[in-house]
């Protein structure tokens, strides 16, 4: 995602933060004194705090074919060698996130594609989407060049102007069924909509 979107969702997650925890501060204050509200405040903010400080740094990038996100460390997979691919859904007040998950070298990244909320959203710019299609296509195995087709596809979509609604990473993202923080899509359900798509 842009970094501007990665920071609203971040200043989204320091708000919240602060505001849960003054409430469970002040509850606690109430009942059991000054002190221990206090402490409650801290105790629940500050986790939440850094979840956002993280949020706003984090960062990553395409590098030939080893993909990296940078937080407080920096994680690397290299998406040739990478022992896992999916598609995670992740379903967080009304927004839908479609990542990318890999995992390969004991280290794993969620690579968010688009986000979508309603019957709009956010999604990967175009020239990183067919960067990353590109590397994946050269994997040279039946998970890659799926996603590389999915992302190929949704290409597609965009230059046609298609609405956000009939773009296929969202209409993968539909298909995850709703109540449930995050789900890894079925490879096989993936590569049978994907084997549909013109």
């Amino acid at each position: 995602m842009e970094p501007a979107a990665v920071r609203k969702r971040a200043r989204t997650v320091g708000i919240g933060a602060l505001i849960v925890a003054a409430a469970f501060g002040g509850l606690l204050g109430l009942l059991a004194g000054r002190t221990a509200g206090v402490v409650a405040a801290a105790v629940v903010g500050v986790p939440l705090l850094l979840l956002a400080w993280s949020e706003a740094r984090r960062r990553v990038w395409l590098e030939g074919h080893v993909l990296s996100v940078r937080a407080f460390g920096t994680r690397s997979v290299d998406l040739r060698t990478a022992d896992q691919l999916d598609l995670l859904v992740t379903d967080m007040r009304g927004s839908r996130t479609v990542g990318l998950f890999v995992r390969g070298g004991g280290k794993a990244i969620n690579l968010a594609l688009a986000v979508y909320a309603g019957v709009g959203g956010r999604e990967q710019g175009v020239f990183g989407l067919r960067k990353l299609a590109d590397v994946l296509a050269g994997r040279g195995d039946a998970p890659g060049l799926v996603f590389s087709e999915l992302l190929v596809a949704q290409l597609r979509a965009e230059a046609r102007g298609l609405a956000a609604a009939d773009r296929p990473l969202y209409q993968l993202g539909s298909l995850a069924p709703s109540g449930r923080l995050a789900q890894k899509l079925n490879p096989d359900a993936i590569s049978r909509f994907v084997s549909t798509l013109d």
